[in-house]
Order: C-alpha cells, then sequence, then structure tokens
C-alpha cells in the first residue's frame, strides 16, 4: 500500500492545551496538527517554553487537551476514561524519559520485563523478545546487574529496552539524552534509530540537541505552543548533512 494511502498511526487534530497561572491563561498549545507513519522516526525541537514536553504528555495520553484530539491508531484518547486511557498507554505506547525511571531494587532484566508483568502478561512467554532486545542495547552481559551497578548509559539502555518490551505502536522519548554526556547520548540516539530501522518501531523525541534530532527522519520545531517548520531529513546524504540543515533552519527561526 502506497505510504500516502496508510493511515498515520499517530495524528494529532487541532491540538491545544491552556494553563491557569495565577489570573493569566497561558496557551501551551495553540492548535496543532501533525501525524505520524508507523516506522517514521520524528524529533521535536523548539526553544524552552514553546510546548514540546507538553505536545508529548498529550500525545502519549499523560494529560488530556484543552481542545482538539489524539488519535493512537485511531483510537480517540480524548474520549477515555482514565482507567480506559492508562491501560491504552499500557499496551500501546512506550516511555523512555531523561531520569530513566528504573525501580532500585530490580535487576535490568526484571526492570525490562516490568510492564509485561503489570499487564498481567508471564515474561517467559515473550524470552526469544527479550534476547533479542538485550542483545540490541547491548546489555546480554549486565541482565542481573541493578540500577546502581550501571552506568548512566547502560540504564538508559535498559529503560530503551523496557520501552520496547511489549511491542508498542509507539516509543515517546523525553529528552533522552539530557542526562549523559555526548558521546553515551550518541549510542542512546543511535540505538533508537536502530529500533526504527530493525523493528520497524515509530519513535517520537522531545529533545533540545541538534546532534541528537539529526538521527530522525523528520524534525518538526515548535515555537509558542505552534509549529513553525518541519524538516524531511530522508533525502540528505549523511549525518553531518543532516546536522548542517537542522542548525541553519534553527538559526533561520531564530530559536
Amino acid at each position: 500500500m502506497p505510504e500516502s494511502a496508510r493511515a498515520p498511526v499517530l495524528e494529532a487534530r487541532s491540538l491545544a492545551k491552556q494553563y491557569q497561572l495565577g489570573e493569566i491563561l497561558v496557551d501551551a498549545l495553540a492548535g496543532v496538527d501533525f501525524s505520524v507513519q508507523r516506522g517514521e522516526f520524528v524529533a521535536i525541537m523548539g526553544p524552552s517554553g514553546s510546548g514540546k514536553s507538553t505536545l508529548l504528555h498529550l500525545l502519549g495520553g499523560l494529560d488530556r487537551p484543552s481542545s482538539g484530539d489524539v488519535l493512537l491508531s485511531e483510537l480517540r484518547l480524548s474520549e477515555l476514561s482514565d482507567a480506559q486511557a492508562t491501560l491504552a498507554r499500557r499496551r500501546n505506547i512506550g516511555f523512555v524519559f531523561q531520569f530513566f525511571n528504573l525501580l532500585p531494587t530490580l535487576t535490568a532484566e526484571e526492570n525490562i520485563t516490568l510492564p509485561l508483568l503489570i499487564d498481567g502478561k508471564d515474561p517467559s512467554d515473550v524470552a526469544d523478545r527479550l534476547e533479542r532486545l538485550l542483545a540490541l542495547v547491548g546489555l546480554a552481559d549486565r541482565r542481573h546487574h541493578r540500577p546502581d551497578q550501571l552506568s548512566g548509559g547502560e540504564q538508559q539502555r535498559v529503560a530503551l529496552a523496557r520501552a520496547l518490551i511489549t511491542e508498542p505502536l509507539i516509543v515517546l522519548a523525553d529528552e533522552p539524552t539530557g542526562n549523559l554526556d555526548t558521546k553515551t547520548g550518541n549510542a542512546i540516539m543511535e540505538l533508537l534509530r536502530r529500533s526504527c530501522d530493525e523493528l520497524s518501531q515509530t519513535i517520537i523525541v522531545v529533545s533540545h540537541d541538534p546532534r541528537a534530532s539529526a538521527h530522525a527522519d523528520r524534525v518538526v520545531f515548535l515555537r509558542d505552543g505552534a509549529i513553525v517548520e518541519q524538516l524531511d531529513l530522508r533525502q540528505l546524504p549523511g549525518f553531518s548533512d543532516r546536522l548542517g540543515r537542522i542548525m541553519s533552519t534553527l538559526e533561520g527561526l531564530e530559536v
């Protein structure tokens, strides 16, 4: 089926979010429209306060919009009850956060399989998938280590494998390299790229770092709660070309 004929796996329609700060009503998002195709890797960039994290939280069903809709594989998140939204997130969305959010008393393997236990599934039923993910993130020999025995980069690799273990429709990553050094952060972004290429995983990353965003297929630029530019990187021949195009776009937008 042609790409243009396929329904998006995730879609935002006229998405708006307002917050009350004292007597002031703040527009965190002001009517955002965009969609993500299955197997696409999208980065969201913008200055502090542009609405990046707000958008990610709405896309993941962690918050409700003031108006507009989020469709996850044609499921309208705004129409779900809290219990239904929780179940939809658990079964369809993988999350990767800046600060890992691992349980300190569990091993790497136990942290990875925790979403399966929460959903009432037996991790032994997906043993092959676990082995593939441990190999993908390079932690086969660290599987029995607890978080305090792992480096920051290794902890983020555990968090990534945990996000992928349920084979979600989409992975949402909020500044996944923000707590890592440049070399380690680049390795995490390469792993996200590989999960997209090798597992056909759909990924949305919020990042302030042009080097991180250069791994994506497409970059969406936000400013003042609105999309001001979108940049398709798939036609560019190499990483340096992608990075250069992002930098020039940022300069042009004065963000």
